[in-house]
């Protein structure tokens, strides 16, 4: 059984060539879904000398997408069922491209935040339908492989995405940047539109529509509550490190110039060869052993991120980010495994607490940076990934079934 085989009802995606390239064109579209997400913190320094804010303000007017995403998940899991989610996804990306260009002309940190959230909403309801796709077109055996390769691209987009920010806006300024963005959001639509089937609403239109049944049956699954939980604490924990890491890296003694600042990010790098494998040790080992594993390996990064050599620094950032980012496919797939029914629903609030998560860990981690500094930062980071780990004794322990 190839690793995406696709079930037999319904349309498959109309991927043309083999395994390999059906992983590829997932993972190329989870880059070009959430490449704007995080791309802009390459450039935070600099954003935060233009409109003339602190590091706190500038760090949570940037992830304010993360609060129009959470919103999005929501409204994105209560109707999935209802649309043709390729035209849907295709509309997200294209009009993205138009908050994503406005940020070049954004006046004021309000209008900026406000051109973020509305980006957030868009990036969330292309995310979670595609999510949605995916968990009711892949076999159980499948869906690992099939959502460690989305969450790759994912990750691609954490790098190449921060590379080309930072060397555009280095290059031909901060606005340059929004508009070759814009670009790529256009180029994720055109995506979209030649490799996914269409899926017809597969609700039947005369039952009564009711968006809040779904949620609460998947909130009275304990096993859902608590990878909900789980999502919540992994951004949490991913952006207190990767937004206000970099106002450390612009201060002494690193004393990084932008371009250099960009390259920085090639320390996720490691993360595209390591996540796939997360889809393969939960089939061997199962959700729980699995999440431990990436948990595990971002908080043995945390310590390095205080040293005062730049090395240890980018070895804690390889490590934060590779352990993140492994547990993010984990849990990711865990819950469409784990629903039974309407996953696209299950996808939504899945992905609106872990928005949800990354918002509150700005604020939290960005204002004890502010008042304490950034051991404490990091102190706050590990008390997320602690209690991930603990909610994680709620999971199964046992191996994905065949």
């Amino acid at each position: 059984m190839s690793a995406v085989q696709v079930v037999n009802s319904g349309k498959a995606p109309r991927l043309p060539l083999g395994t390999l390239f059906n992983l590829f064109v997932i993972g190329l579209t989870a880059f070009l879904t959430v490449v704007d997400l995080f791309a802009t913190q390459a450039i935070l320094p600099a954003l935060a000398a233009t409109y003339g804010v602190t590091p706190a303000a500038m760090g949570t007017a940037v992830n304010a997408a993360t609060f129009g995403m959470a919103i999005a998940g929501l409204l994105s899991a209560m109707v999935s069922g209802r649309v043709d989610r390729r035209n849907v996804i295709v509309a997200s990306l294209v009009l993205l491209a138009i908050p994503t260009a406005g940020l070049a002309f954004a006046p004021n940190l309000y209008v900026f935040a406000g051109l973020r959230i509305v980006q957030g909403a868009l990036m969330a309801t292309a995310f979670t339908l595609t999510l949605a796709h995916l968990g009711e077109r892949c076999t159980v055996s499948a869906s690992p492989a099939a959502f460690a390769a989305y969450v790759t691209g994912n990750v691609a987009s954490n790098l190449f995405g921060r590379l080309v920010s930072a060397s555009v806006a280095d290059a031909a300024g901060v606005e340059a940047n929004f508009f070759v963005f814009a670009g790529l959001n256009v180029l994720g639509g055109v995506l979209v539109w030649l490799t996914l089937s269409r899926s017809p609403s597969h609700v039947d239109r005369d039952a009564p529509f009711q968006p809040l049944a779904g949620l609460r049956r998947h909130l009275d699954h304990p096993d859902l509550r608590a990878a909900f939980a789980i999502g919540f604490c992994i951004l949490f924990a991913f952006l207190g490190v990767f937004t206000f890491v970099n106002f450390v890296l612009v201060a002494s003694p690193h004393s990084l110039a932008m371009p250099w600042l960009g390259l920085v990010y090639f320390v996720f790098a490691p993360s595209i060869l390591s996540t796939p494998i997360a889809g393969w040790l939960v089939a061997h080992k199962g959700a729980r052993f699995s999440l431990w594993t990436g948990l595990g390996v971002a908080l043995a990064g945390l310590p390095m991120l205080l040293s005062s050599s730049l090395p240890f620094v980018l070895a804690g950032m390889v490590l934060a980010a590779a352990g993140t980012f492994f547990a993010q496919a984990v849990a990711t797939g865990f819950v469409s495994r784990t629903a039974t029914e309407d996953r696209g629903a299950a996808s939504g609030m899945y992905l609106s607490s872990y928005f949800t998560g990354g918002l509150v860990g700005t604020v939290v981690i960005g204002a004890v940076f502010e008042q304490f500094g950034w051991p404490a930062a990091v102190l706050g980071v590990a008390a997320a990934l602690l209690a991930a780990g603990l909610i994680a004794l709620r999971l199964p322990p046992g191996r994905t079934p065949a």
